[in-house]
């Protein structure tokens, strides 16, 4: 059996379906999606909807999370990076942990 990593992105909404479009042929095992909310050094956001502005002390945020062959965690954290990252504070973060063997 092969050492495994679960490699945890949290994106920006928008950016979701392209990183999602580059991950469609990376070696991946598995993959889940959902929606989540939170706050990095950005802390309390102030944004304009519609013709107000208001104060979100948490952002909308992608999670996606992956399992991944051991050896391919470089190439999948590269693909992620590439269309994810804009340089601009809250692109979000990337977390690696080992993976336990599956049950059954």
């Amino acid at each position: 059996m092969t050492a495994m990593k679960e490699v945890i992105a949290i994106v920006k909404p928008f950016l979701a379906e392209r990183v999602l479009d580059a991950l469609r042929l990376a070696p991946l095992e598995a993959c889940t999606v959902r929606e989540v909310k939170g706050y990095g050094r950005q802390k309390s956001y102030l944004d304009a909807y519609g013709d107000t502005e208001y104060s979100l002390a948490f952002l909308p945020k992608v999670e996606i999370q992956l399992w991944v062959d051991d050896a391919r965690v470089d190439e999948v954290v590269d693909r992620i990076t590439a269309v994810a990252r804009t340089g601009r504070i809250g692109d979000g973060k990337i977390f690696i942990l080992p993976a336990s063997a599956p049950l059954g």
